[in-house]
């Protein structure tokens, strides 16, 4: 597992300001609804490839100061919404408590809602992608060398494989963080040594 300092993905102080989180499926009309102090990492427990699986031009989030109002507005959400309640998505692990607060059908009144409760409130409604972009803008200048590190392991693990070798998560995270970059409307051909970015255009499509 790739240490948090290590990656290119940003990081913030936690303490004090929390965000609800409104984060509708790309491929079905599913949404969950939450809250963190760190987006980012919620979305990568949610689902590796998270900027594939939910739908980052529509996604949401509201901004708030303190966590027991976050904890109030998704109290909100959760009460308004009962009925709409639904299962979580089956590739959605039930270990990153992504089983709880999916809700089918009801986007618009969740949109509704959401620029309701910062009007009346005061909180800031912040579209996700626009948030991610950002913060990976913050990192940027860390992906290079993180990138050159990370291929370098990669062809070190190809030409000399041990007896049952089997690819590590190495390649997936580099392939994971630059396809990232590029679906947020951060070109990674700017931003890796020639070397990763041929290796990620040889790697373009695809899961991982």
């Amino acid at each position: 597992m790739l240490e948090e300092e290590e990656s290119p993905f940003p990081r913030f102080a936690s303490r004090g300001r929390t965000y609800v989180y409104v984060l509708p499926c790309r491929d079905e009309d599913i949404l969950k609804v939450g809250f963190s102090r760190n987006p980012l990492q919620r979305l990568t427990t949610l689902h590796s490839r998270f900027f594939r699986f939910f739908d980052l031009d529509r996604a949401l989030l509201i901004h708030t100061d303190r966590l027991l109002d976050a904890r109030r507005v998704e109290r909100r959400f959760i009460t308004t919404f009962a009925e709409a309640r639904a299962p979580a998505p089956l590739v959605v692990p039930d270990a990153a408590a992504g089983y709880t607060e999916w809700y089918r059908g009801v986007f618009p009144e969740v949109v509704e809602l959401a620029h309701s409760l910062c009007t009346t409130e005061g909180y800031a409604l912040i579209p996700l992608k626009t948030w991610l972009r950002d913060l990976f803008r913050e990192r940027a200048d860390l992906l290079y060398a993180w990138s050159a590190k990370m291929l370098e392991i990669i062809e070190y693990e190809r030409f000399n494989p041990a007896p049952g070798f089997a690819p590590s998560g190495v390649e997936r995270a580099l392939k994971n963080t630059l396809d990232a970059y590029a679906e947020i409307g951060l070109p990674v051909d700017n931003l890796v040594p020639v070397p990763v970015f041929r290796w990620h255009q040889n790697n373009v499509g695809g899961s991982a």
